[in-house]
């Protein structure tokens, strides 16, 4: 079983580890693109994305780029997934493939839904802010090490 993040995803994560770690300073979309590895062509459609749900500043002019909307601690893995995939709950049955409900639950509905609960639940319990933190202790211990 894998369990992946869209390229949408991941890119939109990177750029917000990248904004969270400047502490509130504005970043280049460059700057991001750069520091995080994001296709430059593919960024400006994700900052859009997190600028309409307002988890970003964007800051138009040359000396201008983006910055985050809200405390990094108060941002979580699963608002900026739903910020640019949308409702993230599974739609389609595992088995049938056809929307869930439509004609009854498949054997495993129950033992799929509490899986997908379980990794929600995960990703609505890391934030930004978090996630630099653990970052950065992991770092103090390998150079300490």
């Amino acid at each position: 079983m894998r369990l992946d993040l869209t390229k949408r995803s991941d890119y939109a994560i990177r750029a917000m580890l990248s904004l969270t770690m400047v502490g509130g300073g504005l970043l280049s979309s460059r700057k991001i693109a750069e520091e995080m590895k994001i296709p430059p062509r593919f960024l400006p459609q994700i900052m859009g994305d997190l600028t309409r749900a307002g988890l970003v500043e964007a800051h138009p002019g040359r000396a201008g780029g983006y910055k985050l909307a809200k405390p990094a601690s108060t941002v979580t893995l699963l608002t900026v997934i739903e910020a640019v995939e949308g409702d993230p709950h599974r739609q389609i049955c595992v088995m049938r493939g056809t929307p869930c409900g439509a004609d009854g639950e498949c054997g495993v509905h129950d033992v799929f839904f509490a899986a997908e609960g379980a990794i929600l639940e995960k990703l609505s319990g890391a934030t930004l802010q978090s996630i630099i933190d653990a970052y950065r202790a992991k770092l103090a211990v390998a150079a300490a090490g």
